[in-house]
């Protein structure tokens, strides 16, 4: 019955065919899937497959890296072994992209009014900035009240020009030079001058203030008396509430800060007159930012570097590194300060000496063409010449690796830093930042 039943088959069409055809084939490959050699061929396919896909992956970031790095790093300018051929070349080039942000955290420039190459610089490099802060202003005794002076300083112009530019906030600086004993004991010069700082912001649409006072106060000899530094954190305190009451006119939702620039602790063993880490956390909820000095370690009758990264990493440790808890919250309200300027010290028996800025730092490089030498202890460049009279010289300048390793430190605790004072360094130091 069977057979018969084969017979009565119609003969398959051409199409139908083509079909068993395919299936067949189709069923070859299964099998030949399920064979040993078969399921090494679908693994190898697969390894294979996955090797380009991480590849091409790689290729894609490295290729975006490429593109992000800037020029300083593409040019391997950033290194120890640099001489002054390569500055004198290369100081003025920077990456063609000048909004790119290499440092993640807060960044903040000082400008002086008597350096105008600052004002540029800010406008130039906006985007590299989170806060701008010019050196305007003084809050001074007048008689038996107070006067904010330095409003003449102030440049509407420019401040508009930056809000074109970028997102920069600024905050200029004040400095307390009234005597603390009057305006710190009297509510009423306390709150005289809180209104004069907090009506400038509003008047001039500032966003916030970075406060000097702390040198001050240790000047004046006031803070070995508790009282007396009790009142003196209590005014801190107040004004950072005044100012956080105030809403910005430039970011929405954003109160008007306050920074307060601290100097870095005499030594291991704190002094009365140092600001320590209780001082810190005192501050830290009514504080938007500290602007820590680490610089002007040297002097003419010390001459030397000018920020020893030993010595910056020492102070953050006695700032920070005494509890996790105060490093991780504190630590990003840390502005870690670079210094953009340089020394050049005299070592005749006379001690003298003082400051450079960029355009005398390449004038001395220009003239004497010197061999420039790496300090590994403190981490700078440096480099000798003779002047008249066969006295000799060392100029310690900021390099390209000297601000690098600086800002990998700041970045390790979480900091951001504070730059004095960006009209003082060289072009191609802002493709760091």
């Amino acid at each position: 019955m069977a057979k018969k039943r084969d017979h009565q088959r119609p003969a398959p069409s051409p199409d139908r065919r083509e079909n068993q055809i395919k299936s067949s084939s189709r069923r070859e490959k299964r099998t030949e899937a399920h064979s040993p050699s078969g399921a090494i061929k679908v693994a190898a396919f697969f390894i294979v497959s996955s090797v380009i896909a991480i590849a091409v992956y790689w290729l894609r970031q490295s290729s975006l890296l490429q593109h992000n790095r800037s020029y300083v790093y593409q040019r391997g300018l950033v290194t120890t072994d640099t001489n002054f051929q390569d500055i004198l070349t290369e100081n003025t080039n920077v990456s063609e992209n000048t909004s790119i942000r290499h440092y993640t955290y807060p960044v903040l420039g000082y400008i002086t009014p008597w350096n105008s190459l600052g004002y540029e610089m800010a406008k130039r490099f906006n985007s590299k900035f989170t806060h701008l802060s010019p050196v305007w202003y003084d809050l001074k005794s007048q008689q038996s009240s107070l006067v904010l002076e330095g409003r003449h300083n102030a440049d509407r112009g420019w401040i508009s020009e930056l809000k074109k530019a970028g997102e920069a906030l600024v905050l200029p600086r004040v400095v307390l030079e009234a005597s603390p004993e009057e305006l710190l004991r009297k509510k009423k010069l306390r709150n005289k001058a809180i209104d004069l700082i907090v009506t400038e912001c509003k008047e001039m649409g500032y966003d916030g203030v970075v406060l000097e006072s702390w040198s001050r106060w240790a000047a004046y000899g006031i803070l070995h008396d508790p009282i007396m530094r009790s009142l003196a954190l209590q005014f801190v305190k107040q004004l950072g509430d005044a100012l956080h009451s105030i809403m910005s006119e430039k970011v929405s939702g954003q109160k008007l800060q306050l920074v307060y620039v601290i100097g870095p602790p005499s030594s291991e063993k704190l002094q009365p007159h140092d600001f320590g880490p209780k001082d810190l956390e005192t501050l830290s909820k009514d504080v938007d930012g500290f602007s820590l000095m680490t610089y002007d370690f040297s002097n003419p009758h010390k001459p030397g570097p000018n920020a020893p990264l030993e010595w910056i990493q020492i102070i953050l440790r006695i700032l920070l590194g005494a509890s996790a808890n105060r490093a991780q919250n504190i630590a990003p309200k840390i502005f870690l300060g670079i210094n953009f300027y340089g020394n050049d010290f005299s070592l005749s028996k006379d001690s003298s000496g003082g400051a450079i800025i960029g355009r005398d730092y390449l004038a001395l490089l220009e003239k004497h063409r010197p061999a420039l030498e790496w300090d590994k202890n403190s981490g700078e460049h440096l480099f000798f010449y003779t002047a008249d009279k066969d006295i000799k010289h060392v100029v310690f300048y900021p390099s390209l690796k000297s601000i690098s390793l600086r800002l990998e430190e700041a970045r390790s605790w979480g900091c951001g830093i504070s730059i004095w004072e960006i009209g003082q360094g060289l072009d191609y130091f802002f493709d760091l930042l």
